[in-house]
């Protein structure tokens, strides 16, 4: 009976660890996981009594957005895509987003427009960098290819007017991105949730236990360089998304100017505008991810139109002055998410 109770006891050990590692905790706890994808960072945050969500299961989402996404694998959906003389089947996660995008192609006036790859590689901002900058005759010959107006959905089937046409969806993916898996940690029963990806945001619930709500940074440029962000103003959204674009993020430099990765579909050039970040808050990422850019094309005036349009759209501004100084503007109602006196 002594040797009998000795063999079992090691076994009751290690059930019992499994069992306490399955069985929810009372208190509830701070889960994280982190990774690189889609050429940046993630890290998904959530507060819950169980950790019911995994990295595998984390990394295979990513892995089928990616498939069906990236321009940079050239095996991807959207790759064949391009490479194509007519068009493609599209998948889910595809169709999803070249939806919304013609969407907000509309309602931006062709502000938002994913046809503008072959402009972005022009530029040198593509998969590979360009030895040197276009010249107008270099864009006049690429502006047929552009516009997505050439685009037409026929089903399942994303069909192109002309062979060249070839799409870009980086402006908006992070954003659909963050959205699925905001839903994906929801059918997992998880109520209080930050997202990231590569500083796109959407937020849900409050951490817990302490019922504090999720702050969030927004970035300043410094008042004389582009290369020294700060922190302007914490903001907490509640039950929403948040994106940010700045036009000091990614540019090149010639003559003296910096240039904008973000390219004007209308002259095929690099945006100019006073804006030089432009903060959406908006119900899904996808939305806010989708029109940042936009509203940075726009400028003050052409982003204050867009946004009348669209008041369930709440947006951060900021932008150059013309005697160089930095200032900021805002959507009349996104002063509810800004948090007073916070540290900085």
């Amino acid at each position: 009976m002594q040797s009998r109770r000795q063999s079992i006891g090691p076994m009751m050990v290690v059930m019992c660890f499994v069992l306490s590692a399955l069985r929810p905790s009372a208190v509830p706890r701070t889960y994280r996981i982190t990774g690189q994808a889609q050429g940046t960072t993630y890290a998904i945050t959530w507060y819950a009594n169980l950790k019911s969500v995994t990295q595998a299961q984390i990394d295979s989402i990513f892995k089928s957005l990616d498939a069906s996404l990236s321009i940079y694998q050239p095996g991807s959906l959207i790759s064949r895509f391009n490479e194509s003389e007519t068009g493609i089947e599209m998948d889910r996660h595809l169709a999803q987003v070249v939806e919304k995008s013609m969407q907000i192609y509309r309602e931006t006036g062709g502000l938002s427009d994913i046809t503008v790859l072959p402009l972005v590689r022009a530029w040198g901002f593509g998969v590979k960098a360009a030895d040197a900058m276009p010249d107008s005759a270099a864009i006049r010959l690429l502006m047929p290819c552009v516009g997505a107006d050439k685009l037409k959905i026929e089903g399942s089937r994303l069909v192109k007017a002309v062979p060249c046409v070839q799409i870009d969806v980086n402006g908006i993916a992070q954003g659909y991105s963050v959205d699925v898996m905001a839903r994906f940690l929801e059918a997992h029963a998880i109520g209080n949730y930050m997202v990231e990806v590569g500083g796109e945001i959407r937020t849900k619930g409050r951490k817990l236990p302490g019922k504090e709500a999720m702050k969030i940074g927004i970035e300043t440029p410094s008042t004389t360089e582009f290369d020294a962000p700060g922190i302007r103003e914490v903001i907490t959204i509640g039950d929403g998304a948040v994106t940010t674009s700045g036009s000091y993020r990614k540019f090149r430099e010639s003559g003296g100017l910096r240039l904008s990765h973000i390219i004007d579909p209308k002259t095929g050039f690099p945006v100019q505008r006073e804006i030089i970040s432009a903060t959406v808050v908006a119900p899904e990422a996808i939305t806010a991810d989708g029109f940042d850019n936009a509203l940075l094309a726009a400028g003050i005036d052409g982003a204050f139109e867009i946004l009348r349009t669209h008041p369930r759209m709440e947006a951060y501004l900021i932008y150059r002055k013309p005697d160089g100084t930095v200032a900021d503007t805002a959507s009349a109602g996104f002063g509810r998410y800004i948090v007073p006196n916070a540290d900085r």
